[in-house]
């Protein structure tokens, strides 16, 4: 492994003195690594081996019952200014997030091992990539660092070309797993992060949401760019073009299904690869264009749901060394969970390690179970993934859960109205976050609970970097999850959303039928290609449907989530709403009314 700077080393040092670990060790990323740490998460029943016959390198965890999703309300952005962090975070002073975790971080690591781990985000040599340093005790974060980042000398080697002492702090402990003693707390003027009492994913693989996206979100501000909740698709049109968009939805919304899109047989000719299914880093090109990279390595994607029938490109994948976390374990050694290939067994283990029927009213495997995969495995995986400059964007979709309302799709008319779309993008909640199920709330850009600053800063921002750019993306607005009176979905998704990306792709180029409604651009009926579908010109009707009536409720609920951020709301994102107020007016005021009221 390449030497370690001077910086790391000290760090360490304080680390080591405050946690008082049994030992040091520094990750270098090497498989002999690797075999060593499984060994001893074997020992310990941190890991359980599934069948290796038929899931050769696979491995089930399972966390505490307490400790299975993000604990947004546990997170926290510690700024000197209250008004920098903003009132979509919870906030706490950098002095008194220290007095209150110092405490709980001393002697954490009594006992344990120290591992010390650094990583890449990015394709090495990219001017996109950051490096980060993770210090922890757990083995089984080490494990999904190791695919969910570059670990080791690709690391140091970064850093060795840049600046050794710019690297992001990443200080991670299981403490003794207490929710009430349970903290993830973010310094983005210090670059930043500490984390103690839960072993779960979002909150202790702190290169994920951590530094990916609410640190980096902090220094795309500073230093002019975009880090988003968004994947990266790779379309290739039966014409052999292939051109690039991101899509942002909220935590399992279908992100990886969608980023590992398989075009339906009906359409012949084309051809999906996946980039990325959760991040995107974007920096302006010296063509005027958005190039984005994927900065993960991996894939930490939501288990059940995932089968041959919903995503075979993700199912295929996880045949092989993969980590599962809180699925069911049957007889066999094989892992289940709801949404599987096969039918529920007669008898298995639950995520708990409890015995389990199907006669059971609780779920075999946790709503919230997970894999970790390396992205090499994915069979779509773009051969641009490791591509230093990034791939040009032509279009970013924002994605809402909406029975009601929200069309199919429709396009935003430019750069600040598609921003404000994205702003008072609103969802129902999943079970990714701890939480009530089915709730609507409001999620701009899909980034509330990772913007790691002021989102009036945040939109200003969005604002700012668009009008850099001579050639900027097409926005638009999708929803797969309209539903009919009886609660069916109206439109087939999976594969057949290629059908709602060729229409994007042909308004990208200037082509495409669309339609002016209030809110924005809408395919006509017939704009979309239904060939080997069912879908009938009046459920298109439907899933297009704009009513201007129920869009008064929405335009009042956005005034008060805007007014929620005070004067740093750009007058950008009020202009557009005070747009589409107007809009709504004077389609639903009779003309009659309108005249006599302008007067």
């Amino acid at each position: 492994m390449a030497g370690k700077p001077l910086a790391i080393e000290q760090w360490v040092n304080e680390v080591s003195a405050l946690t008082n670990p049994d030992r040091v060790v520094y990750c270098d990323g090497s498989e002999r690594e690797a075999q060593q740490l499984i060994a001893e998460c074997l020992a310990s029943g941190e890991l359980i081996k599934l069948n290796q016959q038929k899931l050769p390198g696979c491995y089930l965890h399972r966390s505490a019952s307490h400790d299975v999703a993000r604990t947004e309300h546990l997170t926290f952005i510690s700024t000197r200014d209250k008004e920098d962090a903003g009132p979509n975070n919870n906030w706490m002073s950098p002095s008194d997030s220290r007095a209150k975790l110092t405490p709980l971080f001393k002697d954490a690591m009594k006992g344990r091992t120290m591992y010390v781990v650094p990583f890449l985000m990015g394709p090495p040599g990219s001017r996109f990539s950051k490096v980060g340093v993770e210090i922890t005790d757990s083995k089984y974060v080490v494990l999904n660092m190791r695919i969910m980042t570059r670990v080791g000398s690709v690391a140091l080697e970064h850093l060795s070309q840049t600046n050794s002492e710019d690297f992001t702090r990443c200080l991670h402990s299981l403490g003794d797993l207490s929710p009430e003693r349970r903290y993830i707390v973010h310094f983005p003027e210090e670059n930043a992060v500490w984390s103690i009492g839960s072993g779960y994913g979002g909150n202790a693989l702190l290169g994920k949401k951590c530094l990916a996206l609410r640190l980096a979100s902090w220094l795309a501000k500073k230093e002019g760019w975009l880090a988003e909740h968004m994947l990266i698709l790779g379309l290739q049109s039966p014409a052999g073009e292939v051109r690039y968009i991101t899509a942002a939805f909220p935590s399992a919304f279908g992100k990886t299904n969608l980023a590992m899109l398989v075009p339906p047989e009906s359409m012949p000719g084309w051809k999906a690869t996946t980039v990325g299914d959760d991040i995107a880093w974007l920096r302006p090109g010296d063509d005027g264009r958005l190039y984005a990279v994927n900065p993960e390595s991996g894939f930490f994607g939501v288990v059940p749901g995932t089968s041959h029938a919903t995503n075979p490109n993700a199912y295929e994948m996880i045949q092989q060394n993969t980590i599962y976390t809180n699925v069911a374990l049957r007889p066999d050694g094989t892992p289940w969970w709801e949404g599987h290939d096969d039918p529920p067994p007669a008898e298995a283990l639950d995520w708990q390690g409890r015995p389990w029927t199907p006669a059971l009213k609780e779920k075999a495997a946790h709503p919230n179970s997970r894999f970790t995969t390396p992205a090499a495995q994915c069979a779509s995986l773009s051969p641009e993934f490791e591509n230093p400059n990034g791939v040009p964007i032509e279009a970013m979709l924002f994605g809402a859960r909406r029975q009601r309302r929200v069309p199919l799709v429709y396009e935003a008319k430019n750069w600040q109205h598609g921003t404000f779309l994205a702003a008072t993008l609103s969802s129902e909640t999943t079970a990714a976050a701890t939480g009530k199920v089915g709730v609507l709330r409001r999620d701009p850009m899909a980034m509330l609970p990772f913007c790691g600053y002021n989102m009036a800063d945040y939109f200003r921002h969005w604002l700012s970097v668009g009008q850099s750019l001579k050639h900027p993306p097409k926005i638009f607005r999708v929803n797969w999850f309209r539903t009919n009176e009886e609660g069916k979905f109206l439109w087939p998704g999976f594969g057949d959303n290629l059908r709602v990306l060729q229409w994007v792709l042909e308004r990208c180029a200037g082509r495409g039928k669309a339609k002016e409604t209030p809110i924005g651009l809408v395919p006509t009926v017939d704009a979309i290609d239904r060939k080997g579908i069912n879908v009938s010109d009046d459920t298109m009707a439907s899933l297009l449907k704009v009513d201007p009536a129920e869009w008064l409720e929405a335009v009042a609920g956005q005034e008060d989530f805007l007014r929620s951020f005070g004067e740093r709301m750009p007058e950008g994102i009020w202009q557009e709403h005070e747009g589409l107020a107007q809009r709504i007016h004077d389609v639903i005021t009779p003309q009659d009314v309108r005249g006599r009221t302008d007067h």
